[in-house]
């Protein structure tokens, strides 16, 4: 396959991707951000009968909790998200046994506290800021690490740069999807999320180095001596293995969906899509930045895709 001949064609359909996930992005509620990122408390009530979600709904109203947000989980339970509840203090009773007590008294029910998570909002901005320091030592590293590697060969900088571009790439797309199905499926951006993107980081980036590697190997051997011929012989020379290695962990990602519990669904989805993503990268986008870059080709591509107020 001419993996290098279609590489305009890549570079446009990611971009007009990245381009739809950043209009969600930017339109009102973009990202659904979770406890973590807001700060409030969470529950999971298990009733012993069945109790309609409105019913709920209108009895936390009543209990001076109107702006709750109220999930369904289970036949008979649901997860509740509010305000920072207050603990118990002195003798007193806590605001959640109260929103506890209350429901009984008003739904004539049972209720089972299952689950229950507080966060205060001081430590929520101290973890949207942890996290951006995290994603960006992350891409600084691996820019010096793929850099340091890659020094016995012409310039090592644009490998490792290429890199970073394919996992801005990766990570733009992911946060993109993840904002279009959080408008559809109620998907949050938390703790889990993070922690997905993080990995989806680790995998890419390894999935790029090994074509990268493999790039390197074939111009040393000095038989072929084209950037073009030598991207397009790793890419088929690796295919087989970056799509064995992502197959394989996609029927592990989509076992877990089904039978796995309800609080990794996020994580879940963001290596679900991340994954194909990452996949995809490594094979007709970091290799294919570093020959564009090479070669000098951005403005052909904008020429021979004209696009409005880009190709001006």
């Amino acid at each position: 396959m001419n993996f290098v001949g279609k590489r305009h064609w890549f570079i446009i359909s990611s971009l007009l991707v990245i381009a739809i996930g950043l209009i969600s992005l930017f339109m009102p509620n973009g990202l659904n951000p979770g406890l973590e990122f807001t700060g409030g408390s969470s529950m999971t009530l298990e009733f012993d009968r069945q109790v309609a979600q409105d019913e709920l709904r209108i009895s936390l109203a009543e209990l001076e909790h109107p702006d709750a947000v109220i999930q369904r989980v289970g036949e008979d339970s649901y997860f509740v998200r509010t305000v920072t509840l207050s603990e118990t203090s002195s003798g007193e009773t806590s605001e959640r046994e109260k929103i506890l007590q209350g429901l009984q008294d008003k739904l004539d029910v049972n209720v089972r506290n299952v689950d229950y998570f507080s966060i205060s909002p001081s430590i929520a901005t101290e973890t949207v800021r942890n996290a951006i320091i995290i994603v960006g030592t992350s891409a600084i590293a691996i820019l010096f690490y793929i850099t340091w590697a890659f020094r016995r060969i012409p310039s090592p900088f644009r490998y490792g740069f290429a890199a970073i571009l394919a996992l801005i790439h990766d990570v733009l797309i992911v946060v993109g999807l993840f904002s279009i199905l959080g408008r559809f499926f109620g998907l949050e951006v938390n703790a889990m999320f993070i922690a997905g993107i993080l990995t989806i980081i680790g995998y890419s980036v390894h999935d790029t180095i090994v074509v990268f590697d493999r790039i390197r190997e074939t111009l040393g051997r000095n038989v072929i001596r084209d950037l073009d011929v030598a991207i397009n012989v790793s890419i088929e020379d690796t295919l087989a293995r970056s799509l064995n290695t992502s197959l394989t962990m996609l029927f592990t990602i989509l076992a877990l969906m089904l039978f796995g519990g309800s609080t990794i669904v996020d994580f879940l989805v963001v290596l679900l899509i991340g994954i194909v993503v990452g996949t995809y990268s490594s094979i007709c986008i970091a290799s294919q930045i570093l020959l564009v870059w090479e070669n000098e080709e951005m403005g052909k591509i904008f020429r021979k895709f004209p696009i409005p107020f880009v190709s001006r």
